[in-house]
């Protein structure tokens, strides 16, 4: 099989992984049982461009069950779990791309790689695969019957795409359904980050001065889960509404010139660009930490801080690179400034996956059967596979709640009656 991993001998670890994480992802594994025996994908060709993780398997493996011809690469340099990757190429011959730590160059020729795939269906988790296809092959446009995307940064881009018409096929913002943003975002972003966080540094969280850069369901996540391990949160944000909504939640909210001089530990989850910059770097206290959990390492300045940086030390843990700078201060840069739930930890938990990956799977199954109907713009996924996913997942849980009499269903219907 064409692939590149980094040792296909590393694929007995990763099956333990995949089966692992498949034990807490009740709903897509009800999704994969319908998919054996519909498959409602036959015929397809997909290339996923996604953080290739466990839980990331199961869903690529739902896709194949469902008939799909599927090829996988990672969306990022350093989330890939090369035993997961080992483990999809030799025991469930799913041809992947994807190595932890690899170069941009790397990267980008695995990109290629699951392009030279020709997909009819593509699957991404920051937009990579579509601007590459918009921009280096063309030639593939024709035949795209649609995407999906999964993160808070891909939607940005491709609806940026749509509004200055160069977006040429359908796509569906996944990561806009209920069930992926409200769950997968605020909870698994937020136990996922601390826990990458901790890894890396090993720091106590209470007591610091931790400042988390944007306020989106991210961040919410990251907030609230940092608050609980005592830490005294601060907020920043540039959109008012945000702004008040932290402040209402309890927490300190202000700009980034002023948090800069009190944190102790820095975290962006914007989706933009430089959030940590320069000037920021200049007044932030000896020995801060600074990582990221938006999807591109874009969001901190990583030049600027090399720039203002006396002497780097590579690696004086695992994840961290100490920038001194010319006073003597020390700053903490983890995981080089990319994904740190993924780099330094193992990503969001299955549980809350399977809610995503779910909602994922029945949105590539309605674009197929909806083929020939959509227009070159950004979908929503339908409310009724986001009510069918969540009420399955309440099931697994034990949770029962409570049904529309047929009064309240007129009640509801109707007009007429008032106090």
């Amino acid at each position: 099989m064409n692939c590149d991993v980094k040792d296909k001998n590393l694929a007995s670890g990763g099956k333990k992984r995949i089966e692992w994480a498949s034990n807490d992802m009740p709903v897509l594994a009800q999704v994969k049982e319908r998919f054996e025996k519909e498959k409602p994908l036959k015929g397809m060709k997909m290339s996923a461009c996604l953080h290739v993780t466990a839980e990331t398997a199961n869903l690529v493996r739902t896709l194949k069950a469902g008939g799909a011809d599927v090829v996988l690469c990672a969306s990022n340099p350093l989330s890939t779990q090369d035993d997961v990757a080992a483990s999809l190429s030799v025991d469930y011959g799913i041809p992947v791309f994807a190595i932890k730590g690899e170069d941009n160059e790397t990267y980008y020729k695995h990109i290629t790689a699951a392009l030279d795939h020709k997909p009819t269906i593509t699957m991404d988790d920051g937009a990579d695969l579509v601007s590459a296809i918009h921009k280096e092959r063309k030639e593939l446009i024709p035949h795209i019957i649609g995407s999906m995307e999964e993160t808070t940064t891909g939607v940005i881009r491709l609806k940026a795409m749509e509004k200055d018409g160069s977006l040429k096929f359908p796509v569906v913002a996944v990561n806009d359904a209920d069930t992926k943003h409200l769950f997968d975002n605020r909870y698994g972003t937020g136990q996922s980050t601390i826990d990458g966080i901790i890894r890396a540094t090993d720091v106590l969280l209470a007591g610091k001065v931790f400042v988390v850069a944007g306020y989106g369901w991210c961040g919410k996540g990251l907030a609230m889960r940092a608050k609980g391990m005592g830490s005294n949160v601060v907020v920043t944000e540039i959109d008012p509404i945000k702004s008040l909504e932290a402040a209402m939640d309890g927490f300190m909210v202000m700009p980034m010139s002023e948090a800069a001089k009190i944190g102790d530990l820095f975290c962006t989850l914007t989706g933009n660009i430089h959030v940590l910059r320069k000037e920021h770097f200049e007044v932030m206290k000896n020995g801060a930490m600074v990582c990221n959990s938006g999807h591109f390492n874009v969001e901190i300045d990583i030049t600027s801080l090399e720039s203002i940086a006396t002497k780097i030390n590579k690696s004086v843990r695992n994840f961290v690179d100490q920038y001194v700078l010319k006073n003597g201060r020390t700053i903490n840069l983890l995981g080089e400034g990319r994904l740190i739930n993924l780099a330094a930890a193992e990503g969001h938990p299955a549980c809350v996956m399977d809610m995503s990956f779910a909602t994922q799977a029945l949105a590539t199954e309605y674009v197929i059967k909806n083929k020939g109907t959509f227009v070159s713009k950004v979908y929503e996924v339908p409310k009724e596979i986001d009510q069918w996913v969540a009420s399955l997942k309440l099931k697994s849980m034990g949770v029962a709640i409570d049904v529309l009499t047929k009064e309240q269903e007129k009640y509801l219907a109707s007009w007429e009656e008032g106090t």
